[in-house]
């Protein structure tokens, strides 16, 4: 699901390693998952952070970024605390969700199409897949760049086995992700 942030950071223009990163004040990682197979229930990401380095002759970029599970927001506490609990999310023992990207090209950014990398849930890596959605995005100016991304997971191939009979296996995952200048 972090894939997304590597097509953002991909959009800015030739620079050093890392000069590019994911604004965590305008970025933001959303979930919906059914539940009893009528309701929808959805969450809310609110803290993303990462990086992009690209490539040496500056036309591929590789994003790696994590995103704070313990700042997840929901419409109800109790769902926000069933979902933080050692059966889902397990917040105590695995704090964050890590997304690699494969390298991508920097073209993609505005065309869209597959991104894949590796995504890490509850300590468990696996290859992830995600759409990238088209945009246009000025290369001088990253903070002008809004990435969207979407995709699903199941979430029992990464431990997350409670509830099944009142909760459905498939995650649908978005993002929307805008980019800064690394600091320096």
């Amino acid at each position: 699901m972090l894939a997304f942030f590597a097509v953002v950071l991909l959009a800015a223009p030739p620079v050093t390693a890392a000069d590019y990163r994911i604004d965590p004040a305008r970025s933001h990682a959303a979930f919906g998952v059914r539940l009893l197979w009528l309701t929808q229930v959805t969450g809310r990401f609110e803290q993303i952070n990462g990086d992009v380095t690209l490539s040496s002759l500056h036309d591929t970029a590789v994003v790696d970024a994590q995103i704070a599970v313990d700042s997840i927001q929901m419409s109800s506490d109790r769902f926000r605390r069933w979902v933080l609990a050692p059966e889902f999310f397990d917040v105590a023992h695995y704090p964050a969700i890590h997304f690699v990207s494969d390298p991508i090209s920097l073209a993609m950014l505005e065309k869209g199409g597959e991104l894949g990398g590796t995504l890490t849930l509850r300590g468990i890596t696996r290859p992830a897949h995600f759409e990238l959605l088209p945009s246009t995005c000025p290369l001088s100016a990253p903070q002008e760049c809004v990435i969207s991304v979407r995709g699903t997971i199941q979430r029992s191939d990464f431990g997350m086995n409670g509830h099944r009979t009142a909760v459905s296996d498939r995650v649908d995952l978005g993002m929307l992700i805008s980019l800064d200048y690394a600091k320096r």
